[in-house]
């Protein structure tokens, strides 16, 4: 396998001492053009390794050895054309986040912190509602690309009728009180006719 590496590692996390579907790590595997059909994905209580190789003749490999356990029972994978998105579930439920993802502190050039996914370990209560993991759906060979759980109703805050904004012309949909009188106090119309 003269043309084997490895692929770039993001993650994030979420923590919690008393709710397990709140005490999780996400992992994703930039793994471009690799087909679930020649990926090997092994996830055990410490260690996920991933080996595939893409359409283009690539070989990624990788093997990580985490800082403490997980329950690979109740984990979720998505792979993609892009990618292998893993939401693991943290083994000890504790509130303080985990110091790093791999039992080794030595740095790893391929490993960085996902920051669009990344939230600080005090703040993480406030983003929990609407959180990837809980939304994170299209396993086990379904090909909707994770978005089949999604509310899309709780995304973009938009009020109106339909999910639309009321739109400003002279006034505001669904004040009535500043529209003019049509007709005059003795049934007569304001409007007159053209002819």
């Amino acid at each position: 396998m003269a043309n084997t590496i490895h692929p770039e590692v993001t993650w994030a996390q979420r923590s919690s001492d008393s709710d397990p579907e709140r005490n999780y790590l996400y992992v994703n595997l930039k793994t471009p053009d690799v087909p679930r059909a020649d990926a090997k994905l092994s996830i055990t209580a410490s260690n996920v390794s991933f080996t595939g190789t893409s359409g283009k003749g690539v070989t990624y490999s990788v093997s990580l050895d985490l800082y403490a356990e997980i329950d690979p029972e109740n984990s979720k994978v998505n792979h993609t054309d892009r990618e292998v998105e893993l939401v693991l579930r943290k083994k000890e439920l504790k509130l303080e986040y985990w110091p790093r993802l791999l039992k080794d502190s030595k740095k790893v050039h391929f490993l960085k912190t996902d920051f669009d996914k990344w939230v600080d370990e005090d703040e993480q209560d406030e983003a929990a509602e609407d959180d990837y993991a809980n939304n994170f759906g299209g396993f086990g060979g379904d090909d909707a690309g994770g978005l089949s759980n999604i509310d899309f109703s709780k995304l973009g805050g938009m009020g109106g009728a339909g999910g639309m904004p009321d739109l400003e012309c002279g006034t505001n949909v669904g004040q009535q009180d500043d529209l003019p009188e049509l007709e005059e106090a003795d049934g007569k119309s304001k409007i007159q006719e053209v002819s």
